[in-house]
Order: C-alpha cells, then structure tokens, then sequence
C-alpha cells in the first residue's frame, strides 16, 4: 500500500539539531560586538609615552581626563573645574580612598597638570595614578631620536627603524601626590 506507515518512520532520531544552538551563539556574538566598544573610555586624548613596567589595573578604572584644550572629563563625563569634586564624590560613592587614574594630553602644559593634582588633593583623592602609552624601554618619548653622526661630522645612518608605541594604555605609573 503506498502512503502506509513502514516501522522506519516511526523509530526514534538520535541526531542533535544545532541549528538552535548556533543561533543562540550568533545573538550572543553580536550582542558583545555592541556591548564591548560602549565599555571603554571614549574622551580622546593624545597621551605620552612610558617606558616604565605596566601595572595591574582594577576591574572599573576611575579615569579623570585632562585634554588638550584644558577641559576636564570625569569618566566619560565633561565636568567644570569647579564641579570635579562633586563628580568625583559621585562616581566614588565618597569613597576618597579609591585610586583615581589620572590621563593628561601630552601638549597639556606641567603647570596645568599640578593644578588639577592639587585640585583632586583639596577634594581628598590622594590616591592619583597616572596613566600613559607602553613605548620601547629605555625611551620615553615617540619623538624619534635625532641622527648620530660619525666623527667626520656627517650623519650616520641610523641601524634600524625606531619602534611605535604601542595604542593600548600602560597600567598606571604610581604617582601618589603628596
């Protein structure tokens, strides 16, 4: 009789169907493709070069941001001079012993950079960090060293190429203020 039931049709399938799984793994893919770049610090600055060992950093970094144009970012925050402590108080819960990571543009003049040291210490942050670029050890700026010269008085080639640093943010130098 054709169209009747046969005993193979009515066994039992013993395969996994993964078609579910794989589109479970693909939402969840896409989700931390999105998820991930809205995790990182965002205020662009261009920071110096460090040559010294990176540092363990915490799991939720505080990173106050002085730019170039001497505008202050708490986070990812702009905030006015005189309200950064009252974000700081907000971001910290009033903790003041929490470590602050302290990122400055490289153009930002040394003057500028105390003055918001001596403001984080008025606000009773102590605990200050700064933050730079890994370079190559043994220099500490990208700046590209000037040609040697030989003895003639000409310049000598240089032996190789000098090293980027790398783009990605050195673990903080301890730098406690006082």
């Amino acid at each position: 009789m054709a169209g009747g039931l046969q005993d193979d049709d009515l066994s039992e399938s013993h395969e996994i169907n993964v078609t579910p799984f794989i589109d479970v793994m693909l939402v969840l893919l896409i989700i931390f493709m999105v998820a991930a770049p809205l995790s990182t610090v965002d205020v662009p600055v261009d920071l110096p070069v460090s040559a010294a060992q990176p540092a363990k950093k915490p799991d939720k970094p505080l990173y106050v941001t002085l730019k170039s144009d001497l505008s202050l970012a708490v986070g990812n925050d702009m905030v006015l001079w005189g309200g950064l402590a009252q974000a700081l108080d907000v971001q910290t819960q009033n903790d003041r012993n929490k470590r602050v990571f302290l990122r400055a543009d490289k153009t930002v003049p040394y003057g500028e950079l105390i003055r918001l040291m001596d403001a984080l210490r008025q606000a009773g942050y102590v605990k200050v960090a700064l933050v730079g670029l890994e370079g190559v050890p043994g220099r500490a700026s990208s700046a590209p060293p000037a040609a040697p010269t030989s003895p003639s008085g000409t310049a000598a080639a240089p032996a190789s190429a000098p090293a980027l640093p790398s783009s990605t943010p050195a673990a903080p130098v301890s730098a406690t203020s006082p």
